[in-house]
């Protein structure tokens, strides 16, 4: 792990060489949602393949790219593009550029994901604040990190959103006109979506939406005591009692019409910093 505090370090020091420094915030950008960009005044932009240790991005609609800009008067970088355990990458990997964002001072990390609704009070375009999450996904990104320069090893999740943070992503929405419904998120491994059964036992358990990320950032994220919150666009819904086949086409756009006005709420938010 000595070899991973190392490389952090190292991928750090390449972004701040490159004008990575002073961002207040760090965004991540989840499928389909990529407009956030345009409300950015771009300063640098860095692609994923030319930063040192950073995975690359397997999925083809994720543009993979390191996005620095302001936002008002704040100061964030963007990451468009994440990456998933289903890739074949490990939780660390995945995390990777979660602990270079808080090593180059973000302070508020918002990230965003496309999710499948089980809940029935949430339809396809509806965009959900994480309230909590439930984390089925097969692998935990703190296993092994015994160094206590990672974090306390056993850390606590009672409240892994910020308060602080959802509130602004609440006025925000409520400023600007925007419904904001919330709910409590399942990651799961992928990457084929859900059976009928499944979709019964995962909202029996608790949940209103699946995924397949997002979990494994805020358990770091809480880990390096970075604040962060986190909304999902609803791009089907999953109903098992009238379950319709799904084509990723179809989440894509339903993403894609959502990303305005996702977008609006983060310019909202990251200006209210």
């Amino acid at each position: 792990m000595d070899q991973m505090l190392s490389q952090i370090a190292e991928t750090a020091a390449f972004l701040s060489g490159k004008g990575f420094q002073g961002a207040k915030a760090g965004v991540v950008l989840g499928t389909g949602l990529g407009s956030f960009i345009d409300h950015m005044q771009v300063e640098q932009l860095l692609p994923y393949h030319e930063i040192p240790h950073f995975p690359l991005s397997t999925v083809e609609f994720h543009k993979g790219q390191l996005i620095l800009g302001t936002i008002g008067s704040t100061k964030l970088i963007a990451m468009q593009g994440r990456f998933h355990y289903y890739e074949g990458y490990s939780m660390q990997q995945i995390c990777f550029p979660i602990r270079v964002l808080q090593a180059l001072g973000i302070q508020a990390l918002f990230l965003s994901n496309a999710a499948g609704g089980m809940n029935p009070g949430f339809s396809k375009g509806d965009l959900v604040l994480i309230d909590d999450h439930i984390n089925l996904l097969p692998e935990n990104p703190l296993r092994g990190l015994t160094d206590p320069a990672f974090g306390n090893r056993f850390v606590d999740m009672s409240a892994p959103y910020d308060a602080r943070l959802n509130t602004l992503v609440r006025n925000s929405a409520k400023k600007l006109g925007q419904e904001l419904k919330e709910g409590v998120y399942v990651s799961v491994m992928g990457p084929n979506l859900e059976t009928r059964a499944e979709y019964r036992y995962l909202r029996a358990a608790g949940a209103d939406m699946v995924g397949m990320s997002t979990v494994p950032e805020v358990i770091v994220a809480n880990h390096m005591g970075l604040a962060c919150a986190a909304i999902s666009v609803i791009t089907d819904e999953c109903d098992p009692d009238h379950l319709q086949p799904v084509r990723i086409e179809e989440i894509l756009e339903t993403a894609h019409a959502a990303d305005s006005r996702l977008s609006g709420i983060l310019e909202e938010v990251i200006r209210s910093l």
